[in-house]
C-alpha cells in the first residue's frame, strides 16, 4: 500500500518586525534641537558686524582679525567626522548635551575674553563643541521621526532654523553691538543654551543601537587633520593668496591626509566612516549638491553684505534686515512646497531643479547696477535663490541620510555637515579672492569697482551649481529616484 502523503506545512515566513513608535515629545525634541541649530549658525556670523569695535578694544592687528572667525570654522569643520562618531559610541542624547554644557563655557570665556589670543582659544574650543551638537543634533531629528512623512516636515523645519541663524546674526550681531557691545555677541549664547539644556531633560530617550568597539583613532587623526588643514587653507587664502606656500601645503597636505584616511576607512575592523555609506553613488550626489549649495550661500551672503553697505550705503542693522528674505522664502519653500513635492518627484528630480533655480538667482545678481534698486532688482534674485535653495535643501538631506542604518546616523549627519563647512570654506575663501582682484582691475570709481568685482565673482558660484546639477542629475539615477523608491526608501527607516 502506498503510504500516505504527509500534509505539508507552508514554508514560515519570518514575522515583520512593526515600525517604531512614535514618541509623544518628537515635536518638543525638534524644538530643542533647532534651538540648537540657530545657535550655532547664529555664532557663524554674529561676530561679523561686531568686528570693528572687537578689534579696538583687544589692540588686534588687521593681520589677527580673521582668527575669530577661522579659530571657529577650523575647529568645527574639523572635528565634525569625529563628533559623529562619538555620537554613535556614546549615545546621542549624552553628547548634545554636553555639546550645549561646553559651548555655554566657551561662549562665557569668549565674551569675557581680555586678549586676543584667549578671545582665539575661546573660539576654537567653541567650535569643538558646535562639532558634537551639529552631528548629533540631525542625528537625533532623524532617528525621532520614524514616519517618512513627518520626519521631512522635521529635516525641513530644522533646516530652515538653521539657515535663519545664519541669516538672523547679521541683524542680532548689530543690535547687540549697538546696544550692548561687542561682548554680547557672544555671551548671548550662554542663555540660549541654558534654555535648550533645560529643554532637553524632557527630550525622548534615544533608544537607536549604539556601534561598539574601539574607536579608529588613526582614521580620527587622517580624516580631523585632512579637513582640517583644508578648512584653514581655504580661510587663509582670503589673506595671503592661494599661492602662498602655507596656503598651498595647507591644501596639498590636507587632500594627502583624506586619501590616507580613505585607504584606512576601507582596512579598519570597525571604520570611522564606514565605507558602504559613500559607496552609494545617490548620496554622493547629495553630498555634492550640499557642498555647492552651502558654498553659494555664502557667497551670497557676502555679496548682500557688501552691496548694500557699499554700493547703497545702508546701515549694519538695516544690511541685516535685507537678508530676512532669504530665511522667509527658504522656510516657507522647504516645510509647504518640498514636503509636497519629494514624495511625487523623487530627491534626484527635486535636487536637480532647486540647484537650477537658485542659479538662475545668481545670474540675476550678475545684472545689478549701481542705481538698481533693492526692491525691483535684489529682492527678486534673492526670492529666486531662496526658492531654489529651499526646495534643493529638503532633498539633500532626505538623500543623505535616508537609508542609514541607526546606528550610522551619526556619523551620515557629520559627513553632510562636513562637506558643508568645506564647501563654505572654498566658496568664500574663491570668492572673496575673485571680487578683489577684479575691482582693482576696475578702471572707475570705489563704488563702482566694488560692484564689478561682487557682479564677477558671483559667477563662480553660479557655474559650480549648475555642475552639481549636472552631477546629481547623473548621479542620482543610480538610486531610481521615482516615487516608488522613494517610498521603499523611507520604509527602510534612517
Amino acid at each position: 500500500m502506498a503510504e500516505s502523503a504527509r500534509p505539508t506545512s507552508p514554508p514560515r515566513v519570518p514575522a515583520q518586525q512593526p515600525p517604531p513608535l512614535a514618541h509623544p515629545r518628537r515635536w518638543w525634541a525638534l524644538c530643542v534641537l533647532g534651538l540648537a541649530q540657530l545657535m550655532i549658525l547664529l555664532d557663524s556670523t554674529i561676530v561679523s558686524v561686531a568686528m570693528p569695535s572687537l578689534q579696538t578694544e583687544l589692540g588686534m592687528a588687521d593681520g589677527d582679525r580673521p582668527w575669530v572667525v577661522t579659530s571657529y570654522t577650523v575647529a568645527f569643520g574639523g572635528l565634525l567626522l569625529f563628533a559623529g562618531r562619538i555620537a554613535d559610541h556614546a549615545g546621542r542624547t549624552r553628547v548634545f548635551v554636553s555639546g550645549l554644557v561646553g559651548f555655554a563655557v566657551a561662549s562665557a570665556a569668549a565674551g569675557a575674553a581680555p586678549t586676543a589670543q584667549a578671545l582665539f582659544a575661546a573660539r576654537a574650543v567653541q567650535g569643538a563643541f558646535a562639532a558634537l551638537l551639529a552631528a548629533s543634533a540631525l542625528a537625533l531629528v532623524a532617528t525621532s521621526f520614524p514616519d517618512p512623512a513627518e520626519r521631512r516636515r522635521a529635516i525641513a523645519v530644522f533646516g530652515a532654523l538653521g539657515g535663519a541663524g545664519a541669516s538672523l546674526g547679521v541683524v542680532l550681531g548689530g543690535v547687540l553691538t549697538q546696544g550692548f557691545g561687542w561682548r554680547w555677541c557672544l555671551l548671548v549664547n550662554v542663555p540660549i543654551a541654558l534654555v535648550a539644556l533645560l529643554g532637553a531633560a524632557w527630550m525622548p530617550r534615544d533608544r537607536s543601537p549604539r556601534v561598539y568597539g574601539r574607536v579608529d583613532v588613526s582614521g580620527a587623526v587622517l580624516g580631523c587633520g585632512g579637513l582640517t588643514a583644508l578648512v584653514y587653507g581655504c580661510s587663509r587664502a582670503e589673506a595671503d593668496g592661494w599661492a602662498a606656500p602655507s596656503v598651498l601645503g595647507a591644501l596639498l597636505g590636507g587632500a594627502a591626509l583624506l586619501v590616507a584616511f580613505g585607504v584606512r576607512q576601507t582596512r579598519a575592523a570597525v571604520p570611522l566612516l564606514p565605507p558602504k555609506l559613500v559607496r552609494d553613488r545617490g548620496r554622493v550626489a547629495a553630498l555634492l549638491a550640499g557642498g555647492a549649495l552651502m558654498m553659494s550661500q555664502l557667497s551670497v551672503s557676502l555679496f548682500l553684505t557688501y552691496y548694500l553697505q557699499t554700493v547703497l550705503g545702508w546701515s549694519a542693522m538695516a544690511a541685516g534686515l535685507g537678508f530676512l528674505p532669504i530665511s522667509i522664502v527658504t522656510t516657507a519653500t522647504a516645510t509647504q512646497l518640498g514636503t509636497r513635492l519629494l514624495p511625487r518627484f523623487g530627491p534626484r528630480v527635486m535636487m536637480t531643479a532647486g540647484l537650477c533655480i537658485s542659479a538662475g538667482g545668481l545670474c540675476q545678481l550678475t545684472l545689478l547696477g549701481p542705481e538698481s534698486a533693492y526692491l525691483t532688482s535684489v529682492l527678486p534674485a534673492l526670492a529666486t535663490f531662496s526658492v531654489g535653495l529651499g526646495g534643493s535643501f529638503l532633498a539633500i538631506m532626505n538623500a543623505a541620510t535616508t537609508g542609514v542604518p541607526a546606528q550610522d546616523a551619526g556619523i551620515a549627519s557629520a559627513v553632510v555637515n562636513s562637506v558643508q563647512q568645506v564647501g563654505g570654506s572654498i566658496g568664500s575663501a574663491v570668492f572673496n579672492t575673485v571680487a578683489a582682484s577684479a575691482a582693482a582691475a576696475f578702471h572707475g570709481g570705489m563704488r563702482a569697482a566694488t560692484l564689478h568685482g561682487f557682479t564677477v565673482a558671483v559667477r563662480y558660484p553660479m557655474g559650480v551649481l549648475l555642475l552639481a546639477a549636472a552631477a546629481t542629475a547623473t548621479l542620482g539615477r543610480s538610486r531610481r529616484r521615482a516615487p516608488d523608491a522613494v517610498r521603499a526608501d523611507e520604509r527602510m527607516g534612517p
